[in-house]
């Protein structure tokens, strides 16, 4: 099974991960999102940061999933290339993530992603789940 696919959209940039539970599912729109911001090649796991997010459901918790890693990156500038679900139900997460601090000299930035975005958004089960997400660039 492919880990996403990049979609286009009007002004904006969006994905469909896929996973055969949810837990891979989230994990792949993460993974999904930081290949739209940086080439993730050599990126080294020196870093396990721990997330944990809660929402009233589960698309607004997939929300707040992707924003709280954007912040993270934006922050505390780690940029991740793995990401762990250990927990998952309707309303929370408990997560980790897995990168190395941004180096310019070594990692290749691509596109800036402010937000994951409610627009269009889907969780859905069929052969596993898909989950589509529309990011503010």
């Amino acid at each position: 099974m492919k880990r996403f696919d990049i979609i286009d959209h009007t002004a904006d940039i969006g994905i469909v991960a896929y996973g055969k539970d949810l837990k891979e599912a989230f994990a792949n729109a993460a993974y999904a999102m930081f290949t739209l911001i940086a080439d993730l090649e050599g990126v080294k796991e020196v870093v396990c940061h721990k997330i944990e997010v809660q929402a009233e459901d589960r698309e607004s918790l997939l929300v707040s999933w992707l924003n709280e890693l954007l912040y993270l990156f934006d922050t505390e500038g780690i940029i991740f290339s793995r990401f762990k679900i250990k927990d998952l139900d309707e309303n929370s997460l408990k997560a980790e993530g897995y990168g190395e601090p941004l180096d310019k000299t070594r990692h290749s930035l691509k596109s800036g992603v402010k937000a994951a975005t409610y627009h269009m958004l889907r969780v859905a089960k069929d052969n596993g789940y898909s989950i589509q997400v529309i990011f503010d660039v």
